[in-house]
C-alpha cells in the first residue's frame, strides 16, 4: 500500500485535467513565501533560475509551505542531475525544468527523478528530508510514482523538438515560456508579437491535444483566462516581485512621488 505522506495532490490533478492556479514566487525568502501560501493559489512556484536561491533558501521555503494546503514547485536553475538529486531530497515532488529543447534532454530528466533500475536518481533517504529519515516505510519503492515533473519549452529549437518531448514517458506536462520564446523568435521584449502569439497558441494546441499538462505564465489577467479556455491547466497568473513592485509604486504615486510608468515585459 503506498503511504499516504507522499502523496502528490498537484501530479493528480494535472494528469485528471484539473486547472491549477499558480504563483511565481521569487523573493527568496521564506517569510514572504509563506505569505503567498495562505493566499489560496493551488502552486507556488519557487524560482532558482531567476531568484537568488540556493539549495538552502528552497529548504526553508519549502518548510514554511508545508503547514499549507499549497503545492510547492520548484524550478532550478538548470537541468542538473545532480541539483535534481537534492531537491528531491529536500522533498521536493514537483519540479519545472527551463530550456528544454529535445527529447533526450527530457529523457535524462526523467532519469534524475527515478531511483535505479528506472533513473540514476542517488539512494541517500537515510539523510533525505523527503523519506522523514527513512521514517516513511519503503520510501525508495513507492518515490518515483509521485514525481511531478514539468519541462520548459522556450526556444525555436524546444518548439521544432515539441512533439517528440511530449512523447517522452514521465514527463507530466510541459510549460512555455513566452519571454524566452519571444527572444528566440527574434522578437526580444515582445512576447505580445503575432509570431510570437502564433507559435504560443499552436504549441499549447499541441501539448493538450497530447493528453499532457499545459503550462504558462500570464500576469495578464483576460490572458490568463484565455490560456485556461484554451485547455492548459498548470497556469500562473501572478509574480510576488511584480506585485510588490506595482503595489509599492503605485501607493509612492498617490503621493506624488515615484513614477508610475513600469515595464512587464521582463522574463521569468
Amino acid at each position: 500500500m503506498t503511504p499516504p505522506s507522499l502523496s502528490n495532490p498537484l501530479k493528480v490533478a494535472l494528469a485528471t485535467g484539473n486547472a491549477q492556479i499558480g504563483l511565481w514566487v521569487g523573493l527568496a525568502d521564506p517569510y514572504s513565501a509563506e505569505i503567498c501560501a495562505g493566499a489560496g493559489f493551488d502552486w507556488l512556484l519557487i524560482d532558482g533560475e531567476h531568484a537568488p536561491n540556493d539549495v538552502r533558501s528552497m529548504l526553508a521555503q519549502v518548510q514554511a509551505l508545508a503547514a499549507y494546503p499549497v503545492a510547492p514547485v520548484v524550478r532550478p536553475p538548470v537541468g542538473d542531475t545532480h541539483l535534481i538529486k537534492q531537491y528531491l531530497d529536500l522533498g521536493v515532488q514537483s519540479l519545472l525544468i527551463p530550456m528544454v529543447e529535445s527529447a533526450g534532454q527530457a529523457r535524462a530528466l526523467v532519469a534524475a527523478t527515478r531511483y535505479p533500475p528506472r533513473g540514476v536518481r542517488g539512494v541517500g533517504s537515510a539523510l533525505a528530508r523527503a523519506s522523514r529519515w527513512n521514517r516513511v516505510p519503503d520510501y525508495v519503492h513507492h518515490a518515483d510514482e509521485h514525481i511531478c515533473l514539468l519541462v520548459q519549452v522556450e526556444s525555436a529549437a524546444g518548439l521544432a523538438a515539441l512533439d517528440e518531448i511530449l512523447a517522452v514517458e514521465g514527463v507530466d506536462g510541459v510549460f512555455i515560456g513566452p519571454a524566452d520564446l519571444s527572444a528566440s523568435l527574434g522578437q526580444l521584449g515582445h512576447p505580445e508579437h503575432p509570431d510570437v502569439v502564433a507559435a504560443i497558441d499552436d504549441a499549447i494546441r499541441r501539448i493538450v491535444a497530447s493528453g499532457k499538462a499545459a503550462g504558462i505564465l500570464s500576469t495578464d489577467e483576460t490572458q490568463a483566462r484565455g490560456y485556461l479556455a484554451a485547455g492548459c491547466t498548470f497556469v500562473a497568473v501572478g509574480v510576488d516581485a511584480t506585485l510588490l513592485a506595482r503595489v509599492t509604486q503605485e501607493l509612492a504615486a498617490r503621493f506624488g512621488r515615484g513614477e508610475t510608468t513600469r515595464d512587464t515585459r521582463g522574463g521569468y
